[in-house]
Parts: C-alpha cells; sequence; structure tokens
C-alpha cells in the first residue's frame, strides 16, 4: 500500500475512544481494554518524507475549570521532549563544530567537578542515562525554603539555577559512571549546564537561533518566567493546553511548565521546558530525517547517525545518545517500527518517534495528566496506537530487522 491511500479508519476510531469529547465526563467503548480515558484530548500527526499524511486533533482540550475543545495545533507543554528538540539537538551541534567531544570528562569542562566518584563521568554517560546521577532530585524545594527564609525572589530565577548546578555538582551519585542505565533528569541538567558554558549562551537564546528560527517552529519555545514576572509578558492562554493541578503552586497550570524543578529554573531548562505544537515538531523530525539521509540541514550525517545508533555501553539498554530507541518487548513505539527507529516520551503525555529508514514520524501531543496525572492508561495506548497507523499505512506485516 502507498501510504498516502491509508484507511485511517481504526486510527480515528481509537483516538475518538481514548479522548474525553466535549460534552461527555467519560467513555463506555474502548479499543484498549480500559474504560477510563487515556486523556482529555490529543493531537496525531504522522509524516512520510516530509508531507504531512494524517493531522488531526481529538477530545477535550481542558476538563477543569470547564470543558473546551482541542483544536489542531494547540500549543502543549512537550516536558522531556525539551531532552531532543533542544539539548540533545544542541550537543550534536557542538560535537560537529569540534566543541565538545563525547568522550571528554564532565571534570575538563568544570574544573570543580571531580569529586564523590565523578572523575571518570562524560558527556557520553549524561547522553545515555549512565551517569549515576539519581531519575530527579526535590530541588524545587529547596528552592522554595530559600525564598521563604531570607531570600525572596530566587525562585525562578537565575540564583535558582545557580543553586541547582551547585547541589547536582556536591551530589553523591547512585552508581558510579557507566555501570547502570538510569533515566535521569539530573543528568540531562548538567548537560545543559556544560552547553551554556561551552558556548556562553542560555539554552532559550541559543534554541532560537539555531534550531527553532531556522526550521521555521514559529510556534515552539521556552516560556521564561523571569519575563512574566520583570515585564508583565503573558503567553496567549487559549491557545495553550493546561496541564496538571499543581498541589504547591495551588493552580491548574497553563502557560507554565508542569515540571516543578524547570519551573523552579525560571521555566528554561535542560530537560523540560519547552512548548510546542504538532506541526512545529513535524518540521523539526523532518529535518532530522533529512540530516540522516544526507540531504543536508542543520545536523551533519556522520553526526546524526553516531548519536542514533546504540552506544554500546550496556548491551541491554535501548538508549542511544539522547534518544531512545525502540525496545524488544513492549516498546511505546509498538513493534512494527524499523531498527533504526528514534523517539522520546514526555510525563505530560507527548510522544515522538521517528523512522529514518522509512521517512516516517508519528507525533503524539496529549494531555494525560490534565487535572490529575494518576491517569496512566496512555502506557496501553501508546503501543497500540503507533501498531495502528503503522497498519493503516501498510508497514504493519513485516518489521524491518537489518
Amino acid at each position: 500500500m502507498f501510504p498516502s491511500l491509508a484507511d485511517w479508519t481504526k486510527v480515528e476510531a481509537a483516538m475518538n475512544s481514548a479522548c474525553v469529547p466535549v460534552g461527555q465526563s467519560h467513555i463506555s467503548d474502548s479499543l484498549f481494554a480500559k474504560q477510563k480515558p487515556a486523556f482529555p484530548g490529543a493531537e496525531l500527526l504522522v509524516g512520510y518524507d516530509g508531507e504531512i499524511l494524517f493531522h488531526k486533533a481529538f477530545g477535550s482540550r481542558s476538563l477543569i475549570p470547564g470543558v473546551t475543545p482541542l483544536s489542531q495545533d494547540m500549543v502543549f507543554d512537550v516536558a522531556s521532549l525539551t531532552k531532543v528538540l533542544v539539548t540533545t539537538t544542541l550537543a550534536m551541534m557542538l560535537v560537529q563544530e569540534g566543541q565538545l567531544d563525547l568522550d571528554w570528562k564532565i571534570s575538563r569542562i568544570f574544573q570543580t567537578f571531580a569529586i564523590h566518584g565523578k572523575e571518570q563521568m562524560t558527556v557520553r554517560h549524561l547522553l545515555t542515562h549512565m551517569s549515576g546521577y539519581p531519575a530527579v532530585a526535590p530541588f524545587y524545594k529547596m528552592i522554595a525554603k530559600a525564598d521563604m527564609a531570607g531570600r525572596a525572589g530566587v525562585m525562578t530565577s537565575r540564583g535558582a539555577v545557580e543553586i541547582i548546578h551547585n547541589e547536582i555538582f556536591r551530589a553523591k551519585l547512585d552508581n558510579l559512571p557507566g555501570r547502570v542505565t538510569k533515566y535521569s533528569d539530573i543528568g540531562f541538567i548538567l548537560l545543559g549546564h556544560a552547553i551554556e558554558h561551552l558556548s556562553g549562551s542560555t539554552l532559550d537564546k541559543l534554541a532560537n537561533r539555531v534550531v527553532f528560527g531556522p526550521l521555521g517552529m514559529n510556534s515552539t519555545g521556552y516560556i521564561d518566567l523571569t519575563l512574566v514576572k520583570r515585564k508583565g509578558m503573558e503567553p496567549n492562554f487559549d491557545q495553550i493546553v493546561p496541564t496538571a493541578r499543581c498541589p504547591w503552586r495551588n493552580r491548574i497550570l497553563c502557560g507554565e511548565v508542569h515540571d516543578d524543578n524547570a519551573w523552579a529554573m525560571g521555566g528554561v531548562a535542560p530537560h523540560a521546558g519547552v512548548f510546542s505544537t504538532a506541526s512545529d515538531i513535524h518540521r523539526f523530525a523532518t529535518q532530522m530525517m533529512n540530516s540522516w539521509k544526507g540531504e543536508g540541514g542543520l545536523i551533519e550525517q556522520e553526526t546524526i547517525r553516531n548519536f542514533w545508533t546504540k552506544a554500546g555501553l550496556d548491551p541491554n539498554s535501548s538508549w542511544a545518545l539522547g534518544w531512545d530507541t525502540p525496545s524488544k518487548e513492549g516498546s511505546s513505539s509498538g513493534k512494527y517500527l524499523s531498527s533504526s527507529a528514534v523517539g522520546h516520551l514526555a510525563f505530560t503525555g507527548c510522544s515522538l518517534w521517528i523512522d529514518p529508514e522509512r521517512g516516517l514520524d508519528i507525533i503524539l501531543l496529549s494531555n494525560r495528566i490534565h487535572p490529575s496525572p494518576e491517569n496512566n492508561v496512555i502506557r496501553e495506548f501508546r503501543p497500540l496506537i503507533h501498531n495502528l497507523v503503522m497498519e493503516a499505512i501498510g508497514f504493519g506485516e513485516n518489521k524491518s530487522d537489518d
């Protein structure tokens, strides 16, 4: 089957069954064995060779304080997709420019870093989530205490960022670098700090100048909370999809990053903070595939193929450099993507998978944590929808195992 002749009937039925339609509070019919919806609303975009095969929004933008419809190309908090849209991409660019080497020790970049077993930690360890750092740490609680104890105004400031960097430098590791694969926001915060240090610029300015701007990603970027606080600049809330009710910020979040540590850092962070649309992420994915095929773009072919190949430090890990790959069993990507595929997930309910061998990108943006992060039905839904997409466009029979 030629992908443009795809039958999207089952895909649309699954998307509809996973959402909360405007005017309804629950779903009685489901294709994935759960009666609870996976999310209030979601947007699915499927691209092929740079063209859009399918693009549609389903369900509700919000449930609280009122039920509102989700429209195409609204802006989502894409959470950990920040890691690939910004931090990993900037690392690729620094590597190809000779300003960064994957096997540099972090102590070469920061001379005061090598304590508590961290002297062997490299850039590669950070990108493959083998740094030895824990997954997360509640830095925001420390910032909140400092804010109330004589350092009023430190929350969402550059001072908060410096406090977090210092804590990461001083922190003890759970494991020695290179021993265990553990997905870590902390490692990516450190990687982003190294990128800013080497480039002499902040992540948001770098991303706007060398990624978002050149790719025409005009609806993508960080929402800098320091500008909101100092200058009263506010985003267009009507076009932004709200996320969860935050217990310590005491509100449903909309137009401010959900991740607590990223919020404490002022909304600009290496691990989370970017807001984007499905169309913009499709532009990004298309550019990355062009680079993989050697057809020009931001990244050189040799660089992106290196980053998109499993690093080999842990034979049981699915991680390449900054990007995940389909795991052997139970992958969120489903069972049909090729062995060259890469992707990433986000806590807020967003995901991006790219299959450069087939020229495919599949973008699912949702607000599964609205109004509460307790809903985890998306774990079952992600592989289902990817399988249905691949079957619809004729790639469902035989998975490539090159």
